[in-house]
């Protein structure tokens, strides 16, 4: 039993854990192994985002062309995928997250609009622009129609009627006045519906919360900090690196109440294994971005979450970067593969963290695997400990040069590899079960980073450091990779550089392609085993979505939202000139005004004449 807990508390959550176990809906795994649709954010619940389709392949991509294109009707970053179930394509947008239905039958003809009324001045407090990463869908039963599932930027979660757009219900997941705010993508499992929280720097209090499909009701909540009955953390059984977590396991790395606007959002991706039936997922992290203010290791910002679906009962965790000093967040994707280590057969999770580490663990136990620098130029660390018996295993080990703190002083560094958005952000990879590998958009830029004491005020930015950042060093001026990874063996296979960070979600397809797109625009196509380009095409802005594919009617077809901003081009989609702002970032991609400009469309590409790949 949860000892910690109040028995209330736990009363609460085993009847949570029946009405779940009782009323499994197993219609959306289903759909998910239908190539023709993509009917989740991340193509299956192992966030793999790989297709089975072949039609465009190695062979004939180069002569892919543009089918048919919509404008969204927004200007800012255009981050996420668009759904596909069965004949209609579902389709959102930034702030003010429209909603479009569109028709495939009629090469996008809109079926319905569904655009929210939001206070606008949930904007100022939407960190790294007004972004928004997909709607999510649920299957109907007993003859009703599907569900639509809209996070929208205000918190409100919306249900809405897949056939015609009607509202269904509406909860509020959070408090905009405080910072809290609503960017990431819905997760449906079995009868429920999972969303997380942003709001980091506004000292927002991390949470996942489970809402029931069919009247939006609460379901079970669970906090990133805190004490154990409010985290979901039962100090007996739920495990870290083979052991207990113990009693207040996050209080005792806190500094008094500083827990309460401790950061650890959750604004990243959801995964979802059924036959363990446990929930993925990492928190962000600790607030305020000054270290010496928030003394000791500040769990569980920072963690791999492995959370019970039923119940929300934490089964095992993992703090990549205790104490974290950087802004290194750990909300980046957890895929779900099963691949060899050091030749065993594992059943594995795979994390690019931002903080330059690969991460292959064991998703049933939580032991750590492999942790490998996906990114030579990363060196704030030397290592990740991995000997079991040493008081260090798991952590990783800091370079005093790159420590933006010592002895509990403010210490300014500069030349820290990666800068704050990370060697990776929240643009997904992906697996390929063909060739064993995975695919990772990847960031190769450093930063100087100075600390200062700040306030905390609710609703206000809680930074307390000002950034600049700069591409790495003997990177010729490129500022990102895209690179094929070994997660056995912890290698990169072949890396691909890119004048500009890779912001945009990967693709990998039975058909020997990887599809990815550029900060310029470029969607392109690359050999799965080389890496040797075979396609691009400019689109009309800069691409931060992820790349999705479906079949209609015979065909193969290819889907892209381009729409440049997000962390990196948020100087272009908000208009912003001086260097240090957007937390750096706008002085690190400044020449990238000179290749693209604001924009929101879908583009959808095919071949002409399309044959499976032999």
């Amino acid at each position: 039993m949860l000892k910690s807990m109040t028995r209330a508390a736990l009363a609460a959550t085993m009847i949570v854990g029946f009405c779940a176990s009782a009323s499994a809906n197993d219609a959306l795994r289903t759909l998910a192994q239908d190539a023709k649709q993509w009917v989740m954010p991340t193509g299956d619940y192992a966030a793999t985002r790989y297709s089975t389709l072949d039609k465009i392949n190695k062979d004939n991509v180069k002569s892919m062309v543009p089918a048919w294109t919509f404008s969204t009707g927004v200007l800012r970053g255009h981050e996420g995928n668009p759904l596909v179930v069965g004949d209609t394509m579902y389709v959102h947008t930034p702030f003010p997250n429209i909603v479009y239905a569109l028709d495939l039958k009629e090469d996008g003809a809109i079926k319905w609009r569904y655009e929210p009324k939001q206070d606008p001045s949930v904007i100022p407090v939407m960190c790294c622009d007004t972004v928004n990463r997909g709607v999510a869908y649920a299957p109907g039963a007993d003859g009703k129609p599907g569900t639509i599932i809209l996070h929208q930027a205000d918190t409100t979660l919306v249900a809405l009627n897949a056939d015609t757009g009607e509202q269904l219900w509406s909860v509020k997941n959070g408090d905009p006045s405080k910072g809290e705010t609503g960017t990431d993508a819905p997760m449906v499992f079995k009868d429920k519906v999972l969303v997380g929280i942003s709001g980091g720097e506004f000292g927002v209090r991390g949470s996942v919360t489970a809402y029931n499909l069919s009247d939006g009701k609460k379901a079970w909540r669970a906090y990133s900090t805190g004490p154990d009955a409010e985290m979901l953390m039962d100090p007996e059984k739920t495990m870290s690196l083979g052991k207990p977590v113990g009693k207040d396991s996050s209080l005792k790395t806190w500094e008094g109440d500083q827990w309460q606007i401790g950061g650890g959002t959750t604004w990243g991706w959801f995964s979802y294994d059924p036959e363990l039936n446990l929930i993925y997922y990492g928190s962000g992290n600790p607030s305020t971005w000054n270290p010496s203010q928030r003394p000791g290791d500040n769990k569980w910002s920072m963690t791999i979450f492995a959370r019970d679906a039923d119940t929300g009962v934490a089964k095992w965790v993992y703090q990549m970067t205790p104490h974290d000093e950087w802004d290194f967040d750990g909300v980046n994707e957890m895929i779900l593969a099963d691949i060899d280590v050091n030749g065993t057969p594992t059943k594995a999770l795979v994390h690019f963290d931002r903080n330059g580490f690969a991460y292959t663990m064991n998703r049933e136990t939580g032991e750590l695997l492999v942790a490998k620098k996906y990114d030579p130029a990363v060196n704030w660390a030397t290592e990740v400990v991995m000997d079991k018996n040493s008081d260090q295993y798991g952590r990783p080990q800091v370079v005093a040069q790159y420590s933006t703190e010592q002895n509990g002083e403010d210490v300014n560094s500069t030349g820290i590899c990666p800068a704050a958005l990370g060697t990776k952000d929240q643009q997904p990879a992906s697996y390929s079960p063909d060739t064993k590998l995975f695919y990772v958009p990847t960031n190769h830029v450093c930063m100087d980073y100075e600390p200062f004491r700040v306030a905390y005020t609710a609703g206000q930015p809680y930074v307390g450091a000002t950034l600049s950042m700069y591409p790495a060093p003997n990177s010729h001026g490129g500022m990102g990779n895209f690179i094929a990874w070994d997660a056995g063996k912890g290698e990169i296979v072949w890396s691909l550089p890119e004048q500009f960070s890779v912001w945009s979600g990967a693709l990998a397809t039975k058909g020997g392609i990887v599809f990815y797109g550029t900060l310029e625009g470029y969607l392109k196509a690359v050999d799965a085993k080389t890496g040797d380009e075979l396609y691009k095409f400019k689109t009309p802005s800069g691409i931060i979505g992820n790349v999705m594919t479906y079949e209609h009617e015979g065909k193969q077809y290819v889907g892209i939202l381009s729409g440049v901003g997000g962390w990196a081009g948020i100087g272009l989609a908000a208009g912003l000139t001086d260097p240090n702002a957007g937390l750096g970032a706008v002085g690190g991609y400044a020449a990238l005004s000179k290749y693209t400009a604001l924009g929101g469309q879908l583009t959808v590409f095919t071949v002409p004449d399309q044959t499976a790949s032999k």
